[in-house]
């Protein structure tokens, strides 16, 4: 087994889904008449590049037209204010206006598409270990057992600035680097898609990951609200929507208590429990986390410093017991375990350090005094491969060419604009909640990874199950669990899991 893993993992799983339109060969993007004279020669980077493909996928051939290129946006005025890029498969053989079709994207802010598309749901993926691990370079992409393209079509989406994605000349970063700008940005494109694939009688679905299902969230009530559009689905990978659940502060104690099962987890993962907690299957000791974090840690947090000596060092053992953290730097730390020293603190005697975005992962800092890592190990094990895969599929098999940077995931969208969320923690979840009560048939599917430090599972089964006190609404949230990080499509039997999860919840929401 590599390096990256001490043992193996059972699986996990779900994830996405997302659909396109039947096109012809390459081509230009199809223009009203009111965009551009019908002689006129469009520029290359606006051409719509189409090319057919075949995936062998559950045991049947999917063939598909796969499109890349840019669609532009314009203000009131008829003048260009960005140029979107998009990677598209629509089923050949198949009916398209019927057709579910799915509009995909990442998160960051500032991430493009590529792990949902190259990981997760695309017809090809990057190839990596079993389990994840970081192959040798240079780096390549297989067909992908995982995808849901015999589901849904799918069209990845880079916000601006992602990706190949920019901004029109003369326009102003704070026209899309925002909460609101980025979702009317993003709403805009697919209502174009919509028109101009004739896309309207499908059902609709958008999927998420990270931010993007913060993005996914405001999606949903923004398409409803502005265009019109309601969805059948919205599905998020490793959520995030209510930023109190994920962001610790002096009167905030709320992230301690849900990021402590994940804590728990990736000390049995890595072996830092007792003999009896050690000894327990992964569901019953989250179960116990569960409980003790809802239990005797919240009572103790709420309390302050009217916590009497007794019960703190007890509450501490008790934390020391279920993450593999000594109880004197849990008592030093006030009992509040910020991730990122957790992440540096867990393996220090080892001088390892775990990954923030999946903790199975390892690294290894220069100081090993530090209070956080010097890197993310589970970032560095996918950054190389995503990059320069996609730099190569992009060209070989989808045939776009272009000379452009391709924003994997960038700082450029910063400073991002938080609107009316900037002197408060931004939350999705009630706007979510009353796109559900006006579109009764509008589902949710969560996916989450045990092992993810960037968007705990736990945080994401608070925020649906306080958003709504109505059964009936709960009942419309699917939630799977996974046992990997925040990319839970990394671990191939969770891929598969994610997979099967993904199409069985398209195909229930799309039934007439």
């Amino acid at each position: 087994m590599p390096a990256q893993f001490s043992r193996r993992l059972p699986l996990a799983l779900i994830l996405l889904a997302f659909l396109l339109p039947t096109l012809g060969s390459a081509r230009a993007w199809p223009r009203s008449d009111d965009e551009t004279p019908k002689d006129a020669k469009p520029a290359p980077s606006d051409a719509l590049v189409t090319t057919q493909h075949r995936l062998e996928l559950a045991g049947q051939g999917i063939e598909d037209t796969a499109a890349a290129g840019h669609r532009q946006l314009q203000d009131g005025a008829g003048k260009p204010t960005a140029k979107m890029f998009f990677m598209a498969y629509t089923r050949t053989g198949t009916e398209a206006r019927k057709r579910p079709i799915c509009f995909t994207f990442n998160g960051g802010p500032g991430s493009s598409s590529v792990w949902l598309h190259l990981g997760a749901y695309g017809p090809r993926r990057v190839q990596l270990g079993e389990q994840g691990e970081l192959p040798r370079p240079p780096y390549d992409f297989v067909p992908n057992e995982g995808s849901i393209l015999d589901a849904t079509d799918l069209v990845f989406i880079d916000p601006v600035t992602t990706g190949f994605s920019r901004m029109a000349p003369g326009r102003e970063a704070k026209e899309f680097h925002g909460v609101q700008q980025d979702i009317a940005s993003v709403g805009e494109f697919i209502r174009l898609y919509l028109t101009r694939f004739q896309r309207w009688e499908s059902p609709k679905y958008v999927a998420g990951e990270s931010y993007g299902t913060t993005r996914a969230a405001g999606l949903a009530a923004h398409l409803l609200d502005r265009h019109g559009i309601s969805l059948n689905g919205v599905i998020l990978v490793s959520a995030v929507l209510n930023f109190q659940t994920l962001r610790s502060d002096e009167g905030n104690d709320l992230p301690y208590l849900l990021y402590f099962p994940s804590y728990a987890a990736t000390a049995w993962f890595h072996r830092k429990l007792g003999p009896t907690e050690q000894a327990l299957m992964l569901p019953e000791l989250l179960k116990q986390a569960e409980e003790f974090a809802l239990g005797p840690y919240l009572q103790a947090l709420a309390q302050g410093t009217r916590l009497g000596a007794t019960e703190l060092k007890q509450v501490a053992s008790n934390m020391a017991r279920l993450t593999g953290l000594d109880v004197d730097y849990v008592l030093r730390a006030n009992l509040r375990i910020e991730p990122m020293r957790f992440m540096k603190e867990l393996r220090r005697q080892d001088g390892k350090t775990v990954g923030r975005f999946d903790s199975r992962y390892i690294g290894q800092d220069g100081d090993g005094t530090g209070a956080t890592f010097e890197y993310d190990p589970s970032y560095a094990a996918v950054q190389a491969p995503y990059t320069q895969v996609f730099n190569q599929y992009v060209r070989q098999e989808l045939k776009f060419e272009s000379d452009l940077v391709y924003e994997i995931l960038t700082g450029k969208v910063q400073p991002w604009d938080y609107g009316d969320a900037r002197n408060r923690y931004l939350n999705m979840a009630p706007g979510l909640r009353r796109t559900m009560a006006q579109n009764p048939h509008m589902e949710v599917f969560l996916a989450s990874g045990i092992y993810d430090l960037a968007t705990p599972y736990f945080a994401a089964d608070y925020t649906l199950d306080h958003l709504s006190f109505d059964p009936a609404v709960r009942r419309r949230m699917t939630v799977s669990m996974y046992e990997a990080g925040h990319m839970m499509y990394l671990h191939r039997p969770s891929l598969l899991k994610l997979r099967a999860d993904t199409v069985e919840f398209i195909k229930r929401t799309s039934a007439p």
